[in-house]
């Protein structure tokens, strides 16, 4: 143990006499420990919900859409079979849709919707709670006579319409015929095979899953699809992928990402993460003050043991250590502390889920994501901040002279 090392923890010991700088030591503890701790579990639960809606987004929409302007695209096995070719590395599925505005009716009522036409054979599930072999069975292809068109629907529009699995739909769209009177819309008949929650409104009172087949047979597009969706093995490559595809495919096509369907949210779940983090570090500063308090009225409590020191030989150097030592000792006990602490109880939510969530929101219960680099961040941030805090007291410490403190100590 160093010299100035030795003195420090000293310092930092309980004696009768400077009972009260030592309670000021602890308090000054107590405030690290609670601001690393909220801060901990503020952080983990901001990532966590950050992460539970990109992770329910990504189930609804492709992490690439490659789109044309005009009525859609006939080229797409071919456009389909070059992208797959150029990024084979990077891409997990690759299939076409179609989507548009339709009506839905049933005997309850009639309500807008967004009809989207996908290809259940994919390699990964594209709905929100289906996996690849229920997708199969709730939207089939058109391979009998006596088969029946079967639609998923959103929760929201199951209960406007008070629709369950069974029931008979009707899909109304504009593609009819022409008549004397003008154009008739058209009605086909279809069967509700299964219900999805994605925790969206705007998504589930208001989109229906139809086999692809199905969706260009009612919509008369032939041979044409809306779109191409691409799913890729890393989400974050979406937009240096879609760059380098958009030079390949020029105007008439466009590409969206999921990024930017969805900056708005995104954007804003990132500022409000970094404003808690923000109001929550105010905390840490209050706690960084009653360091320094505690620190100068320890060096005021110890004058005569600085003025022997120096008079010993002690050089400033050695004063400012020791002091700055007795700030990092108090701030890193206290982050240590802190962060044991919200780490244990980040745990018990992730384990045990015991806070549960009305249904207002897209989870049931808190959603927990424990990054590395955001604990790092907050352990590193209040050291410094500590570490700080306790450099004033140093240098008043080392500033002292010797025989006055002597004479008048």
């Amino acid at each position: 143990m160093s010299f100035e090392f030795f003195i420090a923890t000293r310092y930092l010991k309980s004696k009768k006499k400077h009972f009260f700088v030592s309670l000021v030591s602890l308090l000054s503890i107590l405030g690290v420990i609670v601001g690393v701790m909220a801060l901990v579990i503020v952080i983990a639960v901001m990532s966590g919900v950050e992460e539970s809606f990109r992770a329910r987004l990504l189930g609804l929409e492709p992490n690439i859409m490659v789109l044309k302007y005009g009525k859609g695209f006939g080229n797409h096995i071919e456009v389909q079979k070059e992208i797959t070719k150029s990024f084979k590395d990077d891409i997990k599925n690759i299939t076409p849709f179609i989507y548009s505005q339709v009506m839905i009716k049933s005997s309850n009522g009639t309500s807008g919707a967004f009809l989207r036409g996908i290809n259940p054979d994919a390699k990964i599930s594209v709905v929100e709670g289906f996996s690849r072999e229920e997708l199969l069975k709730a939207i089939p292809k058109r391979d009998d006579k006596n088969f029946k068109s079967k639609m998923i629907i959103g929760k929201g529009i199951a209960d406007e319409l008070d629709l369950k699995v069974g029931d008979s739909v009707y899909i109304i769209t504009s593609q009819g015929m022409m008549s004397p009177f003008g154009n008739f819309p058209s009605m086909y008949r279809f069967e509700v095979s299964g219900i999805f929650k994605s925790g969206f409104s705007e998504y589930d009172k208001a989109l229906l899953y139809v086999n692809i087949d199905d969706a260009a047979r009612i919509l008369k597009m032939k041979n044409y699809v809306t779109g191409i969706g691409i799913w890729l093995k890393d989400i974050y490559k979406a937009g240096s992928i879609s760059v380098k595809i958009s030079e390949k495919y020029p105007f008439p096509y466009r590409l969206r990402t999921w990024q930017e369907m969805n900056h708005s949210l995104f954007s804003a779940l990132k500022l409000e993460k970094t404003a808690m983090f923000i109001i929550l570090i105010l905390i840490i500063f209050v706690a960084a003050f009653n360091i320094a308090s505690s620190l100068i009225m320890m060096v005021m409590e110890k004058t005569k043991d600085i003025a022997i020191l120096k008079a010993m030989g002690a050089t400033d150097k050695l004063i400012r250590k020791i002091f700055i030592i007795n700030g990092l000792a108090i701030g890193t006990i206290g982050t240590f502390i802190g962060l044991m602490s919200g780490l244990s109880i980040c745990f018990l939510l992730q384990k045990y889920k015991f806070i549960e969530l009305p249904d207002a929101y897209p989870f049931s219960t808190i959603p927990v994501n424990l990054n590395p680099y955001d604990i790092l961040i907050i352990a590193v941030s209040t050291i410094i901040i500590c570490f700080v805090a306790s450099v004033y007291p140093a240098i008043k410490a080392s500033k002292l002279n010797p025989v006055e403190a002597l004479r008048y100590g």
